[in-house]
């Protein structure tokens, strides 16, 4: 109860004191202020770019493995060889058909080719419209909904029927407001049925994950829009991993099977690439990482500028409150009473700084949020951290001034003012 005492005096006694020196301490203020938003504003884009970031690419699956030409990074420890992998053969559909049929390990298997055509609707146009065809495993390995209509059947697939699924925002270019459902597209003068419209996904920031800018097509019906053997159709299969069985598994047999097929030597490298999510999400970690690094560099020396700003303005409170100081303790006044007055001083202007820095990351979240698509959140966590680290400087930057109050002589003090 007497500490809680100590406590709620030392408070009073230091906001009064702040709130007479007023000049003083608004300029004592802005070092921290401009410190807590270096640091936590730094933190607070990183976290946002890479929740963002790690949310795209959580749509290419955690349990699904690429089959191209091009790997999406070198192996461990090894440069990116390009000039090897140029030689490459691009995946076929012989490769589809016969991990289709070989493997035991994974549940759905699609091919995939891409490429870019004008998509016509009567007066209505839209230029260099992604035409994404893929076999009808892929409902099983893309996960989307659909807002209306439906997905093409199997039957639609291998038929190679004329029928196709409109991203959100085409569909909203090329008709307006009206029912896309049952009218018909041109692409390259065919006419194509629309018979489902993909619910609204947001942009992607790694371009190209997102399906609301795509047709989406029966890949048997895209030979006739797209030359599967040439590489600006980017042809590769998807491979999703059973339940209860290892990404690692379904790689050591998926390149089996590809090397079988593609009868490749034993003592050959080989001439395709097994991309997974986390070849990204761990370059991540460490780009990421740096980027925390440098905002803690930056943001530190602005806070330890401010730490220097507090701990000269406590000294010049101490020599100021001398006398005032000598007549507490002569009352009775303990050390431990004086020190944490001097304290409290101190880190009571040190989170106000604070406070102060964060509201105007908070004012930068929302003027950016409104002129920038990526989404910037002040998390809690960083809030935390940046009250936390403003506590942090008050105490260590006050602890010396309050400590040197606390241990003056009474009488010495008393009479310093004459």
């Amino acid at each position: 109860m007497n500490f809680l005492k100590i406590i709620r005096e030392s408070y009073i006694i230091a906001f009064s004191t702040l709130k007479i020196n007023r000049l003083r301490t608004i300029l004592t203020l802005l070092g921290i202020t401009i410190g807590i938003f270096a640091i936590i504003s730094v933190l607070t884009v990183v976290d946002s770019l890479e929740k963002t970031i790690r949310t795209n690419l959580s749509s290419l699956g955690d349990d699904i493995i690429y089959i191209q030409k091009w790997p999406w990074a070198p192996p461990p420890g090894e440069e990116y060889e390009w000039w090897e992998y140029l030689k490459r053969p691009l995946p076929s559909i012989t490769d589809y058909n016969q991990i289709k049929r070989r493997s035991t390990k994974a549940s759905a298997v699609s091919f995939s080719i891409s490429g870019q055509r004008n998509v016509k609707y009567r007066n209505n146009s839209a230029e260099n419209i992604i035409i994404w065809a893929n076999s009808f495993e892929f409902e099983k390995i893309r996960s989307f909904e659909i807002q209306s209509g439906r997905y093409f059947t199997r039957f639609e697939s291998n038929n190679g029927n004329n029928v196709a699924l409109l991203g959100n925002k085409i569909a909203n270019d090329l008709f307006q407001g009206i029912n896309p459902i049952g009218k018909q597209i041109k692409i390259q003068g065919k006419k194509i049925n629309i018979i489902g419209v993909l619910k609204k996904e947001g942009k992607n920031m790694l371009g190209g994950g997102s399906l609301d800018e795509i047709v989406l097509l029966p890949i048997n019906y895209a030979k006739k829009l797209v030359n599967f053997k040439k590489e600006s159709a980017n042809p590769f299969i998807m491979v999703k991993t059973k339940e209860n069985i290892t990404k690692s598994a379904l790689i050591d047999e998926l390149r089996s099977i590809l090397r079988s097929t593609r009868t490749i030597k034993p003592s050959e490298k080989d001439n395709f690439s097994l991309n997974q999510a986390n070849l990204i999400t761990n370059s991540l970690d460490q780009i990421f990482g740096a980027m925390n690094l440098a905002g803690w560099i930056i943001g530190g020396f602005s806070i330890l500028v401010g730490g220097f700003g507090i701990a000269n303005i406590m000294f010049v409170s101490v020599k100021e409150r001398t006398h005032i100081i000598g007549i507490q303790k002569s009352l009775g006044a303990k050390r431990k009473f004086i020190l944490f007055q001097f304290l409290f001083e101190s880190i009571l202007l040190s989170l106000a700084g604070g406070i102060i820095g964060l509201f105007f990351i908070s004012l930068g979240c929302f003027i950016a949020n409104s002129k920038i698509e990526l989404e910037i959140v002040l998390s809690a966590n960083n809030i935390f951290l940046g009250l936390f680290i403003s506590i942090i400087i008050g105490i260590v930057s006050g602890f010396a001034p309050a400590r040197s109050a606390a241990k003056l002589n009474p009488v010495e003090a008393i009479n310093s003012s004459f």
